[in-house]
């Protein structure tokens, strides 16, 4: 792929490759990677940039498709065949489909990426622009996608080639799945995520390359991820006189039984792991919500007692079993009326289910802070599940021993000014080809 170089570039390309002294605990393949990730900064960079500049919000469908073919020129020539998996019929564009052959003797990897933003074709965040460096030196850049996940692309095919320089990429057995729609997935989840999940199942080991939380300074592990469902609260009341409110004739009203399942919630389901977000609330005389569930309206008077509510909000779990206990709390709070009133929960389907923290993931980790030893960097403490969102990683969790973060490490996510911290990038891309150089000369395990 050809880039428009940047006036800025060599400026950034100080920043991320500066002269590395190499561990004597790495290998000579192990240090050919390093190198290369340190010469070909410059064209990770560009890469970026190249990236970033494509509009591919969740719902522009030509620019996540353009985008697809930009990855599939970096991979192709990488040796992996390269298929897009169409995906008009759940309202979405598609995703890339990768693999590459290894000798069929080590560790089968996923790595796991998304094509999509959040910043759709009409939000004003739309370029690449090389921002100020902060108070420890270190350069950034901004951009929809810079880091989430554009930048984490960035970082798998910077890998990628460096196991192809050294000549440890031959041997490995990977597939790659970049979705179209992790900001917004397709309906139904079932068909959204087939090939994912078809492609965990294969897999011994999963990578899922979004950005690298860092906590107090310190790169962290992140072994594990919470689920992400939505739920929605109607509540009904008689409508009536104010005069007659809490009547054994008129009840309570669709607003107060609304209220007391929404204080309910916060007083009795707190425990470890778990939040539950209530996104949006309206009631009245009438009440409306829209065919996208994102906004309401209602009319009423102070005088008149409401008979409608509905209440939009989303249940944040660590594990398939918590979701389950949670969702049954939830729905015996709501049966437990006010008198006059009744009210109704339901929980759509789709979502992201929990990524549970297993010895598996565990020992992923575990593995990476080998190779970070080996490469003179400080051990990644585990990361507590609370302090990143939801994630394709999660679909496949399940099946198939998982680890997330593998990008680079980012602030602003998912709003105008999102930054990316160039330095970073490369880091990433030397840890990720070490790990999964060393994870393809493991013998497979199933």
């Amino acid at each position: 792929m050809a880039f428009v170089k940047s006036r800025f570039l060599a400026l950034c390309v100080l920043c991320v490759s500066a002269p590395t002294t190499l561990p004597a605990a790495l290998t000579r393949d192990e240090s050919a990677m390093i190198r290369t990730v340190d010469a070909e900064s410059d064209r990770t960079v560009a890469l970026l940039e190249a990236i970033v500049n494509v509009n591919s919000g969740s719902r522009n469908l030509p620019g996540v498709t353009k985008l697809g073919a930009m990855m599939r020129a970096e991979l192709e020539p990488l040796g992996f065949q390269v298929r897009w998996v169409p995906m008009e019929t759940v309202g979405r564009a598609g995703h890339i489909v990768a693999v590459h052959k290894g000798d069929g003797r080590g560790r089968r990897m996923l790595l796991i990426g998304h094509l999509d933003t959040v910043f759709e074709p009409d939000s004003p965040f739309q370029r690449w622009a090389l921002k100020g460096k902060d108070s420890q030196g270190r350069q950034w850049a901004e951009g929809p996608g810079a880091g989430d996940d554009k930048g984490g692309m960035a970082v798998m095919v910077a890998a990628l080639r460096a196991m192809k320089a050294a000549g440890t990429l031959k041997n490995a057995d990977i597939e790659i799945v970049l979705t179209g729609d992790e900001e917004d997935a397709g309906d139904p989840i079932e068909v959204a995520r087939g090939d994912l999940i078809a492609a965990g199942k294969r897999a011994d080991i999963a990578l899922d390359f979004e950005g690298l939380v860092r906590d107090d300074g310190r790169d962290m592990g992140s072994v594990a991820r919470r689920s992400a469902t939505m739920w929605v609260v109607k509540t009904t009341g008689t409508s009536g006189h104010s005069s007659g409110v809490f009547s054994a004739k008129a009840g309570y009203g669709a607003v107060y039984e609304m209220a007391r399942i929404i204080d309910r919630f916060r007083q009795d389901l707190p425990e470890p792991n778990l939040t539950y977000n209530v996104g949006l609330v309206a009631g009245g005389a009438t009440q409306s919500t829209d065919a996208d569930g994102i906004r309401m309206t209602a009319t009423g008077k102070s005088n008149i007692i409401p008979a409608l509510a509905e209440a939009r909000g989303d249940l944040r779990t660590l594990s398939d079993e918590q979701t389950d206990r949670v969702r049954k709390k939830m729905e015996a709070i709501v049966a437990d009326h006010l008198p006059g009133t009744g009210a109704t929960i339901s929980f759509e389907p789709g979502g992201y289910p929990a990524m549970a923290p297993t010895d598996g993931n565990r020992a992923i980790l575990a593995r990476l802070n080998i190779v970070n030893r080996d490469m003179g960097l400080p051990e990644m403490p585990v990361l507590d599940p609370l302090k990143r969102g939801a994630g394709d990683i999660s679909f496949v969790a399940r099946y198939v021993d998982s680890f997330a973060g593998m990008g680079p490490h980012s602030t602003g996510d998912h709003a105008p000014g999102e930054k990316v911290d160039l330095a970073s990038i490369p880091v990433q891309a030397k840890r990720a080809a070490i790990l999964m150089s060393r994870l393809s000369m493991e013998k497979r395990g199933k």
